[in-house]
C-alpha cells in the first residue's frame, strides 16, 4: 500500500492579496524584519532598486536591517495597478515614504513594479524594479548683488545660444523663445522647476563669469559666455 502526501497549492492570486503581501514587505523594512522578504521573493529573483543596485535574494535580504536609533518611518503602498494572467501577476504601485530623523520629518516618493510567478504551487516575486520620483531641491537664497554678473549670452555652438537676464530680483534663462526662471539652490547654483540637473556659473582666474555649466547627472555641458 502506498501513501501520498498532499500539499495544498495556492489558488489564483488577487490584486488585494498582492497589495496585502507587498504592504507586509514594506512594513518589515523599518524594524529590519527579513522574514517576509525571505518568504515572498524567489531564490532566483532579480531586484533592482532606486539607487541602481542590482541584487540577488541573498544580497536583498541582507540589506533589510533595522533603522538606526533616533530614526523611524513608514512606507505605504498607494495607487496600485495589476495584471494577472495565469501563473504570472504584475503589480505596479507607488510608495509614499515618511522618515523621522531625531524629530526632523522627511518624505520621498517611489514607483515600483513587481512580477510574481506561481511555481510549485506558491506565488513569489521573480523580478522587481524601483525608481524614485524626481523632486526639486529646496529653494535657497541668491546673492542679489551677483546676479548681474550672470547676465549675458552663452554659446554652445554656432547658432546655439541662450540668454540669461534678470527681471527684478529674479534670474531667467531663455533659448529659442522659451524662458525659464532659475531658482537658487545656493548663491551660485540654480535649478529649473521640474528639470533634473543644475545650472552653475563658472568664473575664470580674474573672477569674471566665463561660462554657464548645465550639469546633468554629474556630467557638464559648457556654454561659453560671449565676449568674456
Amino acid at each position: 500500500m502506498s501513501f501520498a502526501v498532499c500539499v495544498q497549492a495556492e489558488e489564483a492570486i488577487t490584486q488585494a492579496e498582492l497589495i496585502r503581501r507587498t504592504q507586509e514587505l514594506y512594513d518589515a523594512v523599518v524594524p529590519g524584519n527579513q522574514e517576509p522578504w525571505k518568504k515572498y521573493y524567489a531564490d532566483d529573483c532579480i531586484f533592482a532598486d532606486e539607487k541602481g543596485r542590482q541584487m540577488d535574494k541573498a544580497k536583498l535580504v541582507a540589506d533589510i536591517t533595522p533603522l538606526p536609533k533616533g530614526y523611524s518611518g513608514t512606507i505605504k503602498v498607494v495607487k496600485p495597478l495589476s495584471r494577472i494572467i495565469g501563473d504570472t501577476a504584475v503589480l505596479s504601485y507607488d510608495l509614499d515614504e515618511t522618515e523621522t530623523i531625531y524629530g526632523q520629518n522627511l518624505t520621498a516618493r517611489y514607483h515600483a513594479t513587481d512580477t510574481w510567478l506561481r511555481r510549485g504551487g506558491a506565488w513569489q516575486i521573480i523580478a522587481s524594479q524601483a525608481m524614485r520620483y524626481y523632486e526639486d531641491p529646496a529653494i535657497g537664497h541668491a546673492d542679489k548683488s551677483k546676479l548681474e554678473n550672470f547676465v549675458g549670452d552663452y554659446e554652445l555652438a554656432e547658432g546655439q545660444t541662450r540668454r540669461v537676464f534678470t527681471e527684478g530680483d529674479n534670474l531667467y534663462v531663455e533659448r529659442k523663445g522659451k524662458r525659464e526662471q532659475l531658482f537658487p539652490e545656493s548663491c551660485d547654483i540654480f535649478f529649473r522647476k521640474g528639470v533634473e540637473g543644475r545650472i552653475l556659473f563658472r568664473t575664470n582666474s580674474a573672477g569674471k563669469v566665463d561660462a554657464l555649466v548645465d550639469r546633468r547627472n554629474n556630467e557638464d555641458v559648457i556654454w561659453q559666455k560671449k565676449g568674456s
